[in-house]
């Protein structure tokens, strides 16, 4: 395994670094002053359509998607340190090179499973940022990190004609912001078929489609993460769409969700890795910068110490997500499942941590809206959540290990 940079990375590295320092950093207070004058709060401030043209103009686009028919057509391993550069400010940033969860997924899940006609409407407008979308599969009467649980049903109409979507999902991120154009919704064609993971499949269904509402805004932590887009509580009341809008076959969305979750939650790990590295500049700046007891908090051993621990704990995570980059490279995502697992374990709760003594380092300001830190915080803390919970993950990572010994 060899984790250089190779010259194209480098390359890139040194342009993002600029992006960022030049034109994303500065614009993180210029967006919430913008934000309180919007006359809706789900409005998108101007500032994040400057830096997306720049971003553009930069060459900084589509980083994500390794077909390089519609993307920059880099591989995992290159795309990586990318990423967690834009994890330092992770609510413009991603947004700002159009890397942002849940379009990326969507994409790369129309990329590889749309037809030629669903690009068309709905890829290519995504891959020049001109719409948003969601992707609608958490509910809230069943327990969702079991996606066989899921509940809404898509309903092939008499004629054949068209597909009926009834159903309530919530957590639904993105689709409070305007752009946000159309839903893939994950529900049962078959709910009493056989096989409990060939029930599901997967359609496209337009916003402005009769029988959609867009109920409410969840919170997270108390945020409302307008400039993710927020996550929603969307009813699908009889919503009727064509049945060209089905990705892939009927009974295919089980295993549509699990190839388009692998990238996601790699993503969301080298990310986390740059809020991470954030923090810990935060952490140094304010020790050297502020003065108890009659010494700097730099002088404080036990500020030494979480200073010290954080910086291993990164340098673990981040050649461990590198290795799972490499693998996923190399042996396919199936070739991965262990190291995707491990990681998605280990990074959001490990990062929680130094994110916690970061705040701790910076007393009240820690948790005030004068520091990013709460909202990492809260962002670091829902990924342990997002795309499988931790004690899922745990749970089938600890299964592949016992399956090894038993006689």
């Amino acid at each position: 395994m060899d984790f250089a940079f190779d010259a194209r990375t480098e390359e890139l590295r040194e342009r993002l670094l600029a992006f960022m320092e030049e034109y994303v950093y500065p614009a993180e207070a210029v967006a919430a002053e913008q934000r309180a004058r919007l006359a809706s709060p789900w409005d998108t401030p101007a500032v994040f359509g400057e830096l997306k043209a720049e971003a553009r103009r930069q060459g900084l686009w589509n980083l994500f998607l390794p077909d390089a028919e519609y993307g920059a057509g880099l591989s995992n391993l290159q795309y990586a340190p990318l990423a967690e550069i834009t994890g330092r400010s992770p609510h413009l940033a991603p947004t700002a090179t159009n890397c942002a969860a849940p379009d990326t997924g969507n994409m790369e899940l129309l990329a590889q499973f749309g037809n030629e006609e669903q690009k068309k409407q709905w890829l290519h407008p995504l891959l020049a940022g001109e719409i948003r979308s969601a992707f609608a599969m958490t509910e809230p009467e069943v327990a969702s990190s079991d996606a066989t649980n899921i509940e809404t049903r898509i309903e092939r109409s008499a004629d054949g004609s068209e597909y009926v979507v009834s159903g309530r999902k919530w957590f639904i991120s993105g689709a409070m912001n305007p752009d946000c154009k159309v839903f893939i919704v994950m529900g049962k064609t078959d709910p009493e078929g056989a096989d409990p993971r060939r029930q599901q499949s997967m359609v496209l269904v337009p916003r402005d489609t009769p029988g959609v509402e867009v109920r409410r805004a969840m919170t997270v932590y108390g945020y409302e993460d307008h400039d993710h887009g927020g996550h929603a509580e969307v009813v699908f009341d009889g919503a009727r769409v064509p049945a060209g809008n089905l990705i892939g076959e009927e009974g295919g969305g089980f295993a549509i969700a699990q190839a388009r979750l692998g990238p996601g939650r790699i993503h969301h790990c080298m990310r986390l890795i740059g809020m991470a590295e954030r923090a810990i500049e935060l952490m140094c700046r304010r020790a050297l910068e502020r003065t108890a007891f009659g010494k700097e908090l730099a002088a404080q051993g036990v500020v030494q110490n979480w200073i010290a621990d954080a910086r291993v704990t990164v340098e673990q995570l981040r050649l461990l997500v590198l290795k799972t980059a490499w693998l996923m490279d190399t042996v396919g995502n199936r070739g991965a499942h262990t190291e995707i697992q491990a990681i998605k374990i280990a990074t959001p709760r490990a990062v929680v941590g130094i994110l916690d003594q970061a705040v701790q380092l910076h007393g009240a300001g820690g948790v005030s809206q004068d520091f990013p830190l709460a909202e990492l915080w809260a962002a670091a803390r829902t990924l342990r959540l997002a795309d499988g919970p931790d004690e899922v993950h745990q749970r089938s990572l600890a299964r592949r290990e016992l399956k090894q010994y038993r006689v």
